[in-house]
């Protein structure tokens, strides 16, 4: 990545797609890039990846760093299979801390959903079933990326080159998973 002085620096970004429910990890995904646009059509394509029996990706929920048109457009492509496509609920600005009380109970959108992806996208995120949807993103995937550095203590890749962070990033994952699912069977 191009880092902050002259030259660049070895980074990383690592991307997790969690399921709400189970808080299992689904997809991990790493990449070189600088912010979180380019990833998400990769990411798409590894939750499609996911085999049927496992069910299926219903509804993507991101930040607004995810936000582009090309990301709202490969969520609305029809998946291969003939599955329904992957609804995104991406922010469409940075979300403020406390919300005020008229914007938390503002009426739904009146007039028909627009065609068009990202503005469809906008309009789900007003009403109220969007808008508690986008609310559980910082407690699925927050706490699960919270685990990893505080309690599992990985804070950095100690491999260099971006496969073998990758394998090291799966690996993190696998284990936050076995220990997800003790968690889950002593419950």
């Amino acid at each position: 990545m191009k880092g902050q002085a002259q030259g660049f620096e070895q980074c990383y970004h690592a991307q997790l797609a969690v399921d709400r429910e189970s808080r299992l990890i689904v997809a991990p995904g790493l990449t070189q890039e600088v912010n979180d646009k380019q990833p998400l059509i990769p990411a798409l394509e590894r939750l499609r990846a996911v085999p049927a029996e496992l069910g299926s990706v219903q509804a993507l929920v991101a930040d607004n760093g995810f936000l582009s048109e090309a990301n709202g457009n490969a969520c609305a492509a029809p998946e291969p299979q003939g599955a329904p496509p992957i609804v995104p609920f991406i922010a469409r600005g940075r979300e403020r801390h406390h919300t005020d009380l008229m914007q938390r109970f503002a009426p739904e959108p009146l007039g028909p959903v627009p065609q068009e992806p990202l503005a469809a996208m906008a309009h789900r995120l007003k009403t109220g079933e969007g808008r508690a949807l986008y609310a559980l993103r910082k407690s699925t995937v927050e706490p699960v990326i919270g685990i990893i550095k505080s309690v599992m203590k990985f804070r950095q890749f100690l491999l260099r080159g971006v496969d073998h962070v990758a394998g090291e990033g799966d690996w993190v994952c696998l284990a936050y998973n076995v220990k997800r699912m003790h968690r889950m069977q002593a419950t």
